[in-house]
Parts: structure tokens; C-alpha cells; sequence
């Protein structure tokens, strides 16, 4: 039994793949169709997770930052320290002392040493001590500042208040925008190789016709065109998933891996284009599968 299932699922597969050479004409028109809207999905894609590498990479980089009383003693900022542990929300801190301040500051201008030299104690430094707090969710930003600010001897708090409100915003939107888009020419792209396949089907309506008079159930049918569009769907796929690799690979060397500024940093290609790539072979067999089995059903009355 399980011999004879085998031998006809090789039939299938062979049958398929004489098929998608027999009729080349109509499976060239197929398999074109399939490349062109894969690579606009694969590069909406990479602009997609582009864009939102940008954006979580933003979101990560956002600090807030907790000035001290300038008159603080080092008990009262062991005390600090574990007051800001126990607020929700945070990730991590970090302290940095203003004598340490200073020295970096007057290690990076003269003008600064010449200003900060003078004051060698803590008791004179004009400085204030400072902890840079990260959040574990940027739209808790504010609540966690609310809180910071609440603490005694910490006399102000910053977070670019207002602008990164506006800028959270305009991240999930185009975050939103980014996903809607890859969706839609998703379903797009399923829409034109389906009815591209749908009309390489019906051409050879009288094929089909042929192998239901001599008797061919009909799913006997069906399988070998199904195969055949997954055959479609593989060599469809093959020319985007080059493009994707070896064109995303050029280009992030092209800009040394950054847009614009070394703050928009682009993601490494790999493996970054090979989930890519397996996304698009997915798509392409699952639909060309789906469009032959629904063309076959559905056009031809099977």
C-alpha cells in the first residue's frame, strides 16, 4: 500500500514537472509574474524591518536624566539609588559623579579646563551629579520621570518632554503604516499569481477534459496541478531571493551599513535576508499551490 501511494506521488511530481516545461509559453508567464511581485514584496519588507530597526533603535537610545541637588552627600545618593530601583518601568541607570563630569569635560576642551580646573572639591564643583535612567517601555516614559522627580535632593528631571511624546506617535504610526503595507502587497501579490495561474489552467481546459473521459478521478487531477504550481511557485521565488540577498548585501556595504548619519544604522544582512528569503519561497509556493488547486476547483468544474 504504501509502496504504491509513493509511486503515485512520484508519478505526480514527474507528471507536474513535464507539464510546467510542456506548456512554457504559459508557465514563463506564470513564473513572471510571480518574480515581479515577490520583489516588490521582498523590498517593501526590507524598508519595512528598516524602518522599524530605526525606530526601536530610537526608542532604546532614550534616556532619561535626573540632576541632583548640588549640595547632595554621597550617603543621600546611596540612598537615591535604591529609591530609583524600586520605581516601575526602569531597565537600568547609571550614575555619573560631577567630579568625573569635570574631568571628562575639561579633557575635551581647553576652554572648559580653564573654567573647571579651579574647583577641586566636591563642596565647590558648580556641577551636579546626574543618573541617566533607561525604561523598559518608552510610553511609559513620562509616568516613570513623574516618579524620578518625586525623590528627595533630585531637582529636575529631562526627557526631551513633549518631543518624545510626538515622537512615540509617529513611530507606532509608521511602524502601523510599514506592517499595513507589507499585508497588503502580500494579498496582492496572492492575487495576481493566482489569477495568472487560473488562466495557464485554463488554457488546457481540454487537457483536463481528456483525463476525466478516461476515467482520472478528480483528485487525480487535481495533484498534478497543484505540484505544478508549487513547481511555479519555486522557480518564481528564485530570482527575488537572489535580489534580495545579494542586492541588500551590496547596498549596506555601499553605505557602509548607515543612511544619512551614523545614527540610522541599516540591519545586517545576514540573517537578516535569509528570513527574508524564506518568507518569500513561503509565499510563492503556498500561493502558486492555492492558485492552481482554486483555478482547477473553482474555473474548470472539477
Amino acid at each position: 500500500m504504501f509502496m504504491k501511494v509513493f509511486r503515485i506521488f512520484g508519478r505526480n511530481i514527474r507528471d507536474a514537472f513535464k507539464s510546467v516545461f510542456r506548456n512554457f509559453s504559459l508557465s514563463l508567464a506564470s513564473i513572471a509574474c510571480i518574480i515581479i511581485t515577490l520583489i516588490v514584496v521582498s523590498i517593501a519588507m526590507i524598508l519595512s524591518f528598516n524602518v522599524n530597526n530605526f525606530t526601536d533603535k530610537v526608542e532604546k537610545e532614550m534616556t532619561i536624566v535626573a540632576f541632583l541637588d548640588r549640595d547632595v552627600t554621597l550617603e543621600r545618593i546611596e540612598e537615591i539609588k535604591d529609591e530609583i530601583n524600586i520605581v516601575n518601568y526602569i531597565e537600568n541607570f547609571s550614575f555619573q559623579d560631577k567630579m568625573e563630569i569635570s574631568e571628562s569635560m575639561m579633557e575635551s576642551s581647553t576652554d572648559y579646563r580653564m573654567f573647571l580646573e579651579k574647583y577641586t572639591t566636591r563642596e565647590t564643583n558648580p556641577l551636579l551629579d546626574t543618573f541617566h535612567i533607561k525604561v523598559t517601555d518608552i510610553n511609559k516614559i513620562e509616568e516613570v520621570a513623574n516618579e524620578l522627580s518625586k525623590i528627595e535632593n533630585v531637582n529636575s528631571v529631562k526627557y526631551g518632554e513633549g518631543m518624545v511624546e510626538q515622537l512615540v506617535k509617529t513611530f507606532d504610526v509608521v511602524k502601523n503604516i510599514s506592517y499595513g503595507v507589507v499585508i497588503a502587497l502580500v494579498i496582492v501579490t496572492a492575487f495576481l499569481i493566482s489569477n495568472t495561474i487560473k488562466i495557464t489552467i485554463f488554457s488546457r481546459k481540454r487537457e483536463i477534459e481528456i483525463m476525466r473521459l478516461v476515467g482520472a478521478s478528480n483528485l487525480n487531477i487535481k495533484i498534478p496541478f497543484i505540484f505544478e504550481g508549487l513547481f511555479l511557485g519555486v522557480l518564481g521565488s528564485v530570482v527575488p531571493i537572489l535580489v534580495t540577498i545579494i542586492g541588500y548585501d551590496a547596498l549596506y556595504k555601499q553605505f557602509n551599513g548607515q543612511v544619512i548619519s551614523p545614527f540610522i544604522q541599516l540591519k545586517v544582512p545576514l540573517p537578516f535576508t535569509y528570513n527574508i528569503s524564506i518568507v518569500l519561497l513561503c509565499i510563492g509556493v503556498v500561493v502558486g499551490m492555492y492558485g492552481s488547486w482554486r483555478a482547477v476547483r473553482k474555473y474548470l468544474k472539477i
